[in-house]
């Protein structure tokens, strides 16, 4: 049997590096659930609801083929590209508070990436349907590599599928914090939040912000779990 597996199966050290992760990620979803708890207490001054702010927001970057459509669940907030849709949860699409406001402008903020052909967001388009298929079928690969045919090659490939989807977490970074750099830059140029309003929206958006950094930190932990069990292991 060759050795390694045998001994991480019955112990393995390497599974301190996925409860780091998932500490991260159980921190950054708690502290943008509290931030957004705590102003979506304090209306926005303009009045307007995240669905309007969105509308005022897209018209003002000259972008009027995109709509605005309500879609049910908690922050379940996003821009679809493909089809020119912008959708906003329960939670902000009929809120007029600064951090519904702030979501939305958020959102906005990859329309406009969109309309200017954003490098970041391009890429990470393009990624989507490559990562997907990486983070499915890397552990399945990895399993047979191990099980069946114990291929180094065959686990090589897992891991590489693997970091596909690692690549795609790195990519977002960027793209998320131009998006909410945007949003601000927005809110304050067209009036829709005051200086005060807008000091309580960059705390929303960087605490949104911290859930993509976690969810990249916890890819990167995952994968040097599985460079370090396996990668380029002697198989003989």
């Amino acid at each position: 049997m060759p050795y390694g597996y045998g001994y991480y199966y019955y112990f393995d050290p390497t599974y301190i590096l996925i409860i780091i992760g998932v500490v991260i990620s159980l921190w950054a979803s708690a502290r943008v659930k509290t931030t957004y708890a705590k102003y979506s207490r304090v209306r926005s001054m303009s009045g307007l609801t995240g669905a309007q702010a969105a509308e005022r927001i897209l018209h003002s970057a000259g972008i009027y083929d995109v709509r605005i459509e309500h879609v049910s669940g908690n922050l379940t907030d996003h821009y679809d590209p493909k089809n020119r849709v912008l959708r906003l949860s329960d939670s902000v699409y009929n809120s007029a508070s600064v951090a519904a406001v702030g979501v939305a402008a958020h959102e906005c903020g990859h329309a406009v990436q969109d309309q200017k052909d954003y490098a970041p967001l391009r890429f990470r388009n393009s990624l989507v349907p490559v990562a997907n298929f990486g983070t499915m079928m890397a552990w399945p690969i990895i399993l047979i590599g191990i099980i069946f045919a114990s291929s180094q090659f065959l686990i090589d490939l897992g891991i590489l599928l693997f970091s596909l989807g690692v690549l795609f977490q790195l990519v977002t970074l960027p793209v998320e914090f131009n998006a909410s750099n945007r949003a601000i830059q927005i809110l304050g140029n067209t009036g829709i939040l005051y200086e005060e309003e807008l000091r309580q929206t960059k705390k929303v958006l960087s605490a949104a912000a911290m859930t993509y950094v976690a969810a990249a930190a916890a890819s990167i932990l995952s994968l040097l779990r599985l460079l370090i069990l396996f990668g380029g292991r002697d198989r003989d």
